[in-house]
């Protein structure tokens, strides 16, 4: 079973060479453009002699923009397909007060 941290690096190091600040959980700043990635949990795992032998995390990537039709939205998707995570574009929404186009995506890893 690959460790936990393995598969969060594995996930965070693509993400580091977006074209935005990246933070983890929230952001420290305020940006014009901002990437937030956050682990969630534990989807479908199986175990075995009451050992675990495969675990499947689960996490969100939010994308904040004031960039109608942003570049980063399609590399964001990239990142995702191209380290073999699986993934769900959950919501677009504009957000008033800040005027952010806020993008979420659901992920998943094995």
């Amino acid at each position: 079973m690959t460790l936990l941290q393995k598969k969060l690096e594995g996930l965070y190091l693509p993400f580091k060479d977006v074209d935005c600040p990246v933070y983890h959980y929230h952001r420290a700043t305020a940006d014009d453009k901002f990437l937030v990635w956050s682990e969630t949990g534990e989807d479908d795992s199986f175990n075995s002699d009451n050992h675990k032998t495969e675990q499947q995390l689960t996490g969100l990537v939010d994308f904040y923009t004031k960039e109608e039709f942003d570049p980063i939205v399609d590399t964001v998707q990239e990142i995702l397909d191209g380290e073999g995570v699986g993934w769900r574009l959950s919501s677009v929404q504009y957000e008033t007060e800040t005027e952010f186009i806020h993008y979420q995506w659901g992920w998943w890893i094995g």
